[in-house]
């Protein structure tokens, strides 16, 4: 009789952690299940699947080993199906989150191809939005991608053949009470649920989101008329897929129901396992404890410890004053970056730009790898405005800019910390014979990344930033050469339809648009100016100005000279190979530079005009070298320029470095 009852209570227990059957399944926690894993997924002791694991740059797949037949085989209709399931994102930092979790419908688990840095682990580049592809997905998508046309940072979208949804919405809900909709972050930490649903009589697809803490509410979170006959095939696996981008998070999977043609059933949350708790950083709590109980020998040695602390406390000293705790959660200290840089050593130094050097660290808490640029700045109201600008600068999230981590402030210096980015400058790989000469493929993705990250700064972001520093050595390449505009050091935020009034000159020699002399103000078209130069260095392989028998050249000017006697193409960097480029591709692409870096600021299109040309979703306008005819340079010595002008022997050190013609 015990025998029995223990096999009755043991086949309960089991029927309440696993249930799966020809047409679906209940899994509520993953521990003994065996899915097929790739990448850095793994199924925890607890029972958790972890899709990723606090490491950048990477993705990672879970699948249900099983195909479901999701097509009728007497007339070819596609079944409905539902699935829910509980998840949660936890993010090191809590105001930003790598690229977030998708459930997807796929014919094959082998996602080898796909990229950690962007597409959710789906797809890349050349595989995105393929029909060929036959991925159903729903992601919950934590980082704006402008060129997925994604509404922002934190939403819910219904994807087809790539990740431009064809419908996606906020992640929140609507209150069954009916309260107005309740926004929820993604990225919060806390476990919530995801119901999909789709109806094959109707052809629609209903996404529902909530806390974990409710039932599931009776309005959907968007829903949306959706075919799947020609997306889904007869036999399909199901799974999730994810990717980890630039920031350190992990995304877990809690439990998970499948069914075809019938509701999924119900997650038992009694049963599910627990998100990993975040560690407490009170290191000090024993040190309290123990200190009342110490002997004299144990006082003597905290007084010599002390007078050391005092030591070092003097030797890490910084200034942090009462306006600056609004951007506490931003500061870092002097000691950790001193640690980080180990002590700012030049074996350490990465480059020296126009406002101070650049210094390679390792984070001692997170092993975290970053870059430091130490920065002179001697107004003090003027520290006070930078700062503020530097946080609101540090909220910007776009794959094709270097993140700013924060800042550090003692005494007049100012200290910026980036994310570090393996391959360094671009205008290495431009212009140092050292450095393996960049493909047609890798140049044009180049161009792409930073049009599409000046696309965000002017109009994609709550506020316009005008870069004012575009140049090829403010270009720095990741891991996976992904162009990442970086050095802030010079922006300016305004609010969307603000005057823009900043009078300064300031840039660098070659990427200055010709109004800049002229009334010295700054605008997204003298951003556009220095990004058309930029093109044509990086098509071409030349500075923005070079010396060539004694007398100093615009490339702009060669450029056009070029197209003028029928050889626009022949200006193209000759190391590249004749199979390694498309000239038709070269062609359009040194036009778009040359329209971009008019020298009249109404000729120059938007930088969403400028992206609609990239990608070929819209021809160029009828141009002539005639359009372009008169020269920049001779038009920078109209206006006033001489002076600043530099002598063709100084012409290829300084262009490789800021000349700033005036400082803010």
């Amino acid at each position: 009789m015990l025998l029995k009852t223990c096999l009755f209570l043991l086949l309960f227990l089991l029927q309440q952690t696993i249930a799966t059957s020809f047409d679906g399944f209940l899994f509520n926690g993953f521990r003994g299940v065996n899915f097929t894993l790739e990448g850095f997924t793994t199924i925890t002791t607890t029972g958790l699947l972890m899709l990723n694991n606090m490491t950048k740059e990477i993705t990672g797949h879970a699948f249900h080993p099983s195909k479901f037949n999701f097509r009728n085989p007497s007339d070819g209709s596609v079944f409905s199906f539902s699935t829910t399931f509980a998840f949660g994102i936890i993010s090191v930092d809590p105001n930003l989150s790598g690229h977030g979790i998708a459930f997807v419908i796929s014919p094959t688990e082998d996602f080898s191809r796909a990229i950690g840095s962007q597409y959710l682990g789906l797809s890349n580049l050349s595989s995105n939005g393929n029909s060929s592809n036959h991925l159903f997905a729903v992601e919950l998508d934590t980082i704006l991608n402008p060129e997925f046309r994604d509404i922002n940072e934190n939403h819910v979208g219904v994807d087809i053949n790539g990740l431009r949804s064809s419908n996606s919405s906020p992640a929140g809900y609507y209150p069954d009470n009916g309260q107005p909709f309740h926004n929820l972050t993604l990225w919060s930490g806390q476990v919530m649920q995801v119901w999909v649903d789709y109806d094959g009589r109707e052809r629609r697809v209903d996404v529902t989101l909530a806390p974990a803490s409710i039932a599931k509410p009776k309005k959907p979170l968007l829903s949306t008329k959706i075919d799947l006959a020609g997306v889904l095939m007869d036999s399909m696996f199901v799974g999730f897929a994810s990717s980890s981008g630039s920031y350190l998070t992990s995304h877990y999977i809690l439990g998970w129901s499948f069914s075809v043609n019938g509701t999924a059933q119900a997650l038992d949350f009694s049963l599910l396992p627990s998100l990993p708790r975040t560690k407490s950083k009170n290191r000090s709590k024993l040190l309290y404890i123990l200190l009342p109980l110490a002997s004299a020998i144990f006082v003597l040695v905290a007084i010599t410890v002390a007078l050391l602390f005092v030591r070092r406390k003097m030797k890490y000293a910084e200034e942090l004053e009462q306006w600056e705790m609004d951007y506490s959660s931003h500061r870092f200290s002097y000691k950790d970056l001193h640690r980080a840089t180990r002590g700012f050593r030049d074996k350490e130094l990465l480059g020296i730009g126009g406002f101070g050097r650049v210094y390679k660290g390792v984070l001692p808490s997170s092993r975290t790898e970053i870059a430091v640029k130490r920065v002179s700045h001697e107004s003090r109201q003027g520290m006070r405005e930078f700062v503020a600008e530097v946080v609101s600068l540090g909220r910007l999230r776009h794959r094709n800019l270097v993140p700013l981590l924060g800042y550090c402030r003692r005494k007049r210096e100012l200290l910026l910390v980036y994310d570090y980015m393996r391959n360094g400058s671009l205008d290495k790989f431009l212009h140092d014979s050292g450095k393996p000469v960049l493909s047609w493929a890798a140049r044009l993705k180049i161009i792409k990344g930073v049009a599409a990250g000046l696309l965000y700064l002017h109009q994609d972001w709550e506020q316009v930033v005008i870069h004012r520093d575009i140049k090829a050595s403010n270009v720095l390449l990741d891991e996976e050469f992904n162009a990442r505009l970086g050095d802030f050091g010079l922006a300016r935020l305004y609010d969307h339809g603000d005057d823009l009034t900043s009078t300064n000159v300031v840039g660098t020699m070659g990427y200055l648009a010709p109004e800049l002399a002229r009334t010295g103000k700054s605008s997204t078209a003298t951003d556009v100016f220095a990004f058309g130069t930029f093109l044509l260095e990086v098509v071409c392989g030349r500075r923005p100005l070079s010396s060539s028998m004694g007398e100093q050249v615009v490339l702009v000017d060669w450029v056009v000279e070029n197209w003028r006697t029928g050889s626009i193409t022949a200006t193209r960097d000759a190391r590249m190979g004749e199979e390694d480029y498309e000239t038709e591709e070269v062609e359009l692409l040194l036009k778009v530079g040359l329209l971009c870096s008019h020298p009249l600021p109404a000729a120059r299109p938007s930088m969403r005009q400028t992206m609609r040309y990239l990608e070929g979703e819209e021809p160029l306008p009828e141009l002539s070298p005639t359009y372009m005819s008169f020269s920049v340079l001779e038009l920078l010595h109209n206006d006033g320029f001489d002076d600043y002008l530099m002598s063709p022997t100084a012409t290829a050190t300084a262009t490789a470095s800021s000349v700033y013609v005036s400082g803010e």
